[in-house]
């Protein structure tokens, strides 16, 4: 019997504790997953702090916590390449099959659609607290970002020192006039 194989596309900017909820509940629904860091090239910025490398840490490290077989799940950077009617084509260059597309996207979900897949809307848990948004305004503002993410998110943060970077990131020029 072939294996049913899905897909999530995220940019995790951090990995935190809706990811892993999400990423359960779909290995219910398929035999293994195919994990996208999106917008991999981009880093360093406010909205896009860490890089894929340390994306895919964090992922890899968070999913061992919660004793996901690696065997289920592929972890791949994706470039965003701006080019909606050839992305679909790049996400299948890149990855292996897939039959199941998981998101909330409407962008995604259209061209996914468009291309004959079907589309899921995964579910979303608590979204008000666990979203990377939430997450990198509660580390610029000193409150508690720990309870929303992984161990592994936090451990990898410590090594980097992302919470340093994250506040510098998030501090405004000063202009010269």
């Amino acid at each position: 019997m072939d294996k049913v194989r899905g897909i999530l596309i995220g940019r995790m900017q951090p990995v935190h504790n809706g990811h892993m909820e999400v990423i359960k509940k779909i290995l219910n629904e398929v035999d293994e997953i195919i994990i996208g860091i999106g917008s991999a090239q981009l880093s360093h910025e406010i909205k896009d702090p860490f890089t894929a490398g340390e994306r895919i840490v964090m992922m890899t490290q968070a999913l061992a916590e919660i004793d996901i077989d690696p065997s289920r799940y592929y972890i791949i950077p994706m470039q965003d390449i701006n080019f909606n009617a050839l992305w679909v084509s790049h996400v299948k260059m890149i990855t292996p099959p897939f039959s199941v597309v998981y998101s909330g996207n409407p962008l995604v979900k259209q061209l996914f659609s468009e291309e004959g897949f079907e589309v899921r809307q995964p579910p979303l848990y608590d979204r008000l607290n666990l979203s990377g948004t939430e997450v990198r305004r509660r580390i610029v503002n000193d409150d508690n970002w720990q309870e929303l993410v992984p161990d592994a998110t936090v451990e990898l943060l410590r090594e980097i020192d992302g919470t340093t970077r994250l506040k510098n990131l998030s501090i405004k020029e000063i202009s010269d006039i």
